[in-house]
């Protein structure tokens, strides 16, 4: 199967079903799949063609969503980029992967204009409004002069912040994007009548498998633009008996500083998770005792895998800053600075193996082959995450600091993350980052920033 797949297949089993929800309109499946296939078909007819790159420079909406599948039927591989990047580094982006398709909105122009300005390999801008996508849809079978699509193609290139160095693309075939969902969604146990609120950016790959699970299995997606009005996005989860809340921890210290939520029911939730970066054990707290009735998942990734740890709810009281152990379907160990495989109890970089591990980085082979290396089976491949963690005895992970935020004061290695933990541990704190700076005497001293509750 390929991924655009899941959406066709659930058309065509269960096409009057709602598939999203947003900005006050329902979309069935049949009706997003038909978009889809004539969105695709235009792309094809402006010579869109199997591996070229479509670029999607969208807001939450479902113009985004029509755009990935439409590319995908297209054999493309679409690159989501973040609505809020500047014009300076969408420009790099679109000239790095010589996107071949730009679809955007009329209401970038303003970024997207200099980017395209700039730019010599798109061949095809799309913006919504000035095309027609809807009502009738040609069949968008692959081209009858072109092979057709396997799932060792890539599907997807995902450009990384680049917090260490200028962004790079993170190729996924069509069976990395397809294992991680299917892993992902086994543990969360959705179902085809869950309701799934969305408030994450389409353009990261927590927000954008929201959409590729929940299509998947059958479920109905509530799309919301952005997590800037959290009552608004309440409102939303009330109206639509939402099940499912994917969050990080910016949105979750939001809702849990509103002075309003008691008076929002809802009960109909179920399953609440978070990644990005781990949940301080006060906000586990807090949001336990608001949301009693759902189960809490702390998880950890990175867009190189998506997926790589989940903590089973039933273990949030026996180890609450743990991020989990494995998911299915993948292996992971830890290894020192050697590369030496650590037993249970040590402290090391994360190793993952499995089929749903990137390709590698677009035309970076160098930084490709620092974070992929030879696996424990002849001819494999498996990624080292960068981050440091630690184990217990039973093998669960505890997120330490990626290799290159490790403080070192006094000579001895410091983690941003425990001092963070305290600092949540205080009254008064409603959110908490520390790095390390230069200092003449320590080698690094500890900063820490934090934003006070009201009233402290």
């Amino acid at each position: 199967m390929l991924l655009h797949q899941t959406l066709e297949s659930t058309a065509a089993r269960d096409p009057k079903k709602i598939a999203l929800v947003s900005e006050g309109q329902r979309f069935t499946y049949a009706d997003l799949d038909e978009r889809a296939s004539e969105l695709a078909q235009l792309l094809r007819s402006r010579g869109v063609l199997r591996g070229d790159r479509v670029a999607t420079f969208l807001e939450n909406g479902v113009e985004a969503v029509v755009a990935i599948y439409a590319a995908l039927k297209c054999g493309a591989v679409f690159m989501p980029i973040n609505p809020l990047t500047r014009k300076d580094k969408l420009a790099y982006l679109l000239n790095d992967a010589r996107v071949s398709a730009f679809l955007s909105q009329p209401s970038l122009r303003g970024e997207y204009a200099s980017a395209l300005g700039q730019n010599r390999s798109v061949h095809t801008c799309l913006i919504s409004g000035s095309y027609s996508v809807g009502a009738t849809a040609p069949t968008a079978g692959p081209p009858a002069d072109g092979p057709q699509t396997i799932d060792q193609d890539l599907a997807s290139i995902i450009y990384t912040s680049g917090s260490t160095g200028e962004p790079k693309g993170v190729m996924l075939t069509h069976l990395n994007m397809l294992s991680a969902a299917r892993s992902v969604s086994e543990y969360l146990e959705l179902r085809d009548d869950d309701a799934v609120l969305c408030a994450l950016p389409l353009a990261f790959d927590y927000g954008l498998y929201q959409v590729l699970m929940s299509f998947m299995v059958g479920a109905t997606v509530v799309l919301e633009r952005s997590f800037a009005f959290p009552v608004k996005v309440l409102e939303s989860m009330v109206r639509e008996r939402v099940t499912v809340f994917p969050g990080v921890p910016t949105m979750f210290s939001l809702l849990m500083n509103l002075t309003t939520l008691s008076e929002y029911d809802t009960n109909s939730l179920r399953t609440i998770t978070n990644t990005a970066a781990a949940l301080a054990e006060e906000h586990i707290r807090r949001l336990r005792g608001l949301f009693p009735q759902a189960k809490l998942y702390s998880m950890y990734g990175l867009t190189e895998c998506q997926r790589v740890t989940f903590l089973p709810p039933d273990q949030l009281d026996v180890r609450p800053t743990s991020v989990g152990c494995g998911m299915p379907n993948e292996e992971v160990w830890l290894v020192d600075e050697q590369g030496q495989r650590l037993p249970h109890g040590g402290t090391g970089e994360l190793v993952i193996r499995g089929s749903h591990v990137m390709r590698g980085y677009w035309e970076k082979p160098v930084a490709t082959a620092e974070r992929l290396k030879p696996g424990p089976i002849a001819g494999e491949m498996v990624l080292y995450s960068g981050d440091v963690f630690r184990t217990d005895a039973e093998g669960y992970l505890y997120f330490i600091a990626r290799k290159d935020d490790i403080i070192k004061s006094r000579g001895e290695k410091v983690s941003p993350r425990e001092v963070e933990n305290v600092l949540y541990g205080m009254p008064g704190i409603l959110e908490a980052a520390v790095i390390g700076v230069e200092d003449s005497v320590l080698g690094q001293a500890v900063k820490a920033f934090v934003v006070m509750r009201s009233g402290h």
